[in-house]
């Protein structure tokens, strides 16, 4: 074995030690960037998005954009039931909480300079997400309103107020125990829908939010979030209450906070939906089976 081969192997050997010890790459140390210098290099979105790759220059081929690709991609952890060392021991909790912030840390900076599609040109300020660090739930919108693009915080408006008295109503909070996040980080203009190119290009901010947060289960809100995730051009009506399962997380539907305002009618739905997510979780956390344990009989979960 040459001497160029010996350091080359003993560089992976050291990058692999230290992601099984802490489970986070360090990012300064080796640049194993899924991205590469190009403007040609590709992005390629997961089967669930289908259609075909994007480059990463972004929509009209701005070279500078293949920079913010390889930040946002450099660093991105797998996902793990849990962080654990080389002999099978869980990382402290503060270790992993730490490892959990910094990665989203870097993910919100890398989505307010994004400039990978053209919703960088008419949005206001980026919103990628906010919560607990070691969530219960992961909870996915579409994408920001016009209250969210001016604050830069996921469901601030009249919709955020619902869907807080949504989660509370079975014991949860994004200030505690839930992460908001939406799979588009940028207002599409007139709150339409996002276009396919878009989606590609703020899919990985997601993946990495997702694979930092761990969450026991995942609740999408409306029709947008779980066509991306899953595929699929099923209508809301049919897929929510329905549990599915995204990289290998059990996913659960329902009705977005914004349509409940519109049609008050549905609302007796998407309580059945929550209902369903509250025994989930009960019978997953004991935590929060403990604490929930009056509320669920309370109100006949």
């Amino acid at each position: 074995m040459t001497e160029e081969q010996q350091a080359g192997l003993a560089r992976f050997l050291d990058t692999a030690y230290g992601f099984l010890t802490t489970g986070y790459k360090e990012p300064a140390r080796y640049n194993f960037d899924v991205c590469n210098v190009s403007p040609a290099a590709e992005v390629v979105p997961g089967p669930e998005l289908g259609g075909s790759p994007q480059p990463c220059a972004g929509v009209g081929g701005r070279g500078d954009d293949a920079a913010v690709c390889r930040k946002m991609s450099g660093n991105s952890a797998p996902l793990m039931e849990e962080s654990s060392v080389g002999n099978g021991t869980p990382l402290p909790a503060e270790s992993a909480v730490e490892n959990t912030m910094a990665e989203l840390e870097e993910v919100a900076a890398c989505v307010r300079e994004c400039t990978l599609c053209g919703l960088c040109a008419t949005r206001i300020k980026a919103v990628p997400g906010e919560g607990a660090q070691r969530p219960l739930a992961l909870v996915v919108g579409e994408g920001p309103g016009a209250d969210e693009d001016s604050s830069g915080r996921p469901f601030v408006g009249a919709a955020g107020r619902l869907l807080d008295q949504m989660l509370l109503s079975i014991g949860l909070d994004r200030n505690r125990n839930c992460f908001i996040a939406n799979v588009i980080k940028c207002r599409p203009p007139g709150n339409r829908d996002p276009l396919p190119e878009e989606t590609a290009a703020c899919l990985p901010f997601f993946e990495r939010q997702l694979a930092a947060l761990r969450p026991p289960v995942i609740l999408t809100v409306g029709k947008v979030p779980v066509k991306t995730l899953l595929g699929t051009d099923e209508g809301i009506t049919r897929l929510r209450g329905n549990w599915k399962s995204y990289r290998g997380i059990p996913l659960l539907p329902t009705f977005h906070p914004s349509y409940l305002l519109r049609d008050e009618s549905q609302k007796k739905f998407a309580w059945e939906d929550l209902k369903a997510l509250c025994r989930r979780l009960a019978g997953i956390d004991p935590g929060y089976a403990a604490e929930t344990a009056e509320l669920r009989r309370a109100r006949g979960i």
